[in-house]
């Protein structure tokens, strides 16, 4: 197929790019369309699988049948056999008439079946069947079908992976993989995302009645770096959302990255810990206390180690690993310095000449505090702070849960089950 056949197809169903990955998937779609092979797309959510599924369909001698897109991972899983397949008339509670399935109705034509690697594995021998055989047995039935249907599937997860985890049949990956056609991520189609802006730019343009926004050099640099995990559906988010909100046009890279999420590697995240009954045992607000009390327990050894440090005058290496936690991160050449500096200014404070002591000078009133025992006083207990914390809630809202919750930022039935668990009257 020559590059002039393969701009045709892209005018033809709106795909735009340049990238030889791209225009590999749409050689290899425009090659097996004519024939009733299965096929398998992979690629990232968003990344344009569907369009890929439309190319076969409408470049092969099944484009005047019908033409039917389903999300395997959207349809429950009680009633996903019976919309593929169809069910009898009392079947299951709720089935007051026959209906057909889509199998039935799309005879002649193409399915789609979407994110594939979320059926059912019951659902799954049924598909195989129809893969193999071109049969089908309606849900509550005993009677086989015929249907003449050519399936296309899509999936963004490792197939082979969910085969290996029991959670995909083998057989059927195998079937359904008779051509696979690979969809590259946005991130990797370079130039594209720019042309790809420029196109969302105009479109939205003229939905808005407004002019095109355009992107400054730098802010075209930083848009070509950028990840684009949502790929091309995140793309598209992000000239809407420009082009609706911003009154300047001229889109400059200070503009252009207060649209754009931060990279989530660089961020502290929340970690939950599940214990193992699908749980969390530890909550974000958990952690926030956490933090919060590592903090004060590092203020108050920071304080221990000033005191020392009045007693003795002395920064020695010894009183350092007396403070282990306030030093976890310093090295061994920091540790010299910041000794050789704290000795400094203890011997010079020797040097300095003393005040005169009033005749009323209170020395009770200026002793120096002990706080060396502060240490095993203080609770770090997350469930009794958070206990005090709804308790002080809901005193303060004379007992009404409702706005008791709304005060702890938690819901109502969060607060009823906190409320049992540490039996508060």
């Amino acid at each position: 197929m020559n590059s002039n056949e393969i701009l045709s197809i892209k005018q033809r169903f709106g795909i735009i790019g340049n990238s030889p990955q791209l225009n590999h998937a749409i050689q290899v779609a425009a090659q097996v369309a004519p024939t009733d092979m299965t096929v398998l797309i992979t690629g990232e959510s968003g990344s344009g699988k569907e369009s890929f599924s439309k190319i076969i369909h409408q470049l092969s001698p099944r484009k005047h049948g019908k033409f039917i897109a389903i999300n395997c991972g959207a349809i429950p899983e009680g009633t996903i056999d019976s919309e593929l397949f169809g069910h009898e008339k009392g079947s299951f509670t709720g089935a007051y008439d026959a209906r057909k399935g889509y199998f039935e109705g799309t005879d002649g034509g193409t399915i789609f079946l979407d994110e594939i690697g979320e059926m059912p594995m019951s659902t799954q021998a049924r598909l195989l069947r129809v893969l193999e055989n071109g049969e089908f047995i309606k849900v509550g039935s005993s009677k086989v079908q015929k249907t003449d249907v050519r399936v296309v599937a899509a999936t963004n997860v490792d197939l082979l992976n969910a085969v290996d985890k029991g959670k995909f049949r083998e057989d059927l990956y195998y079937r359904l993989s008779t051509v696979p056609i690979s969809v590259p991520p946005l991130r990797n189609r370079g130039t594209d995302i720019d042309l790809l802006f420029r196109k969302f730019a105009s479109d939205f343009a003229e939905k808005y009645r407004v002019e095109s926004i355009k992107l400054d050099d730098e802010a075209k640099n930083i848009l070509l770096r950028y990840s684009f995990p949502g790929n091309i559906r995140q793309l598209k988010n992000l000239v809407e959302q420009i082009s609706a909100l911003e009154m300047e046009r001229h889109v400059s890279s200070e503009t252009l990255v207060k649209y754009l999420p931060q990279n989530r590697s660089s961020l502290p995240a929340l970690y939950k810990a599940h214990d193992g009954q699908g749980g969390d045992s530890l909550s974000e607000r958990d952690l926030l206390y956490k933090v919060l009390f590592d903090m004060k327990k590092d203020m108050t050894e920071l304080k221990k180690l000033v005191h020392d440090i009045l007693e003795s005058g002395d920064l020695s290496e010894k009183t350092i690993s007396d403070h282990p936690n306030l030093f976890r991160n310093i090295d061994e050449d920091s540790h010299a310095l910041l000794s050789d500096q704290a000795e400094k200014q203890v011997n010079e404070s020797y040097y300095l000449e003393p005040k005169p002591i009033a005749d009323d000078y209170d020395y009770e009133e200026d002793k120096v505090e002990d706080i060396t025992h502060e240490m095993e006083d203080e609770s770090l207990s997350i469930e009794k702070k958070e206990q005090e914390l709804i308790i002080k809630a809901l005193k303060k809202n004379n007992n009404k849960r409702k706005y008791a919750a709304r005060d702890l930022g938690i819901s109502e039935r969060t607060l009823y089950r906190k409320i049992k668990q540490y039996e508060i009257e």
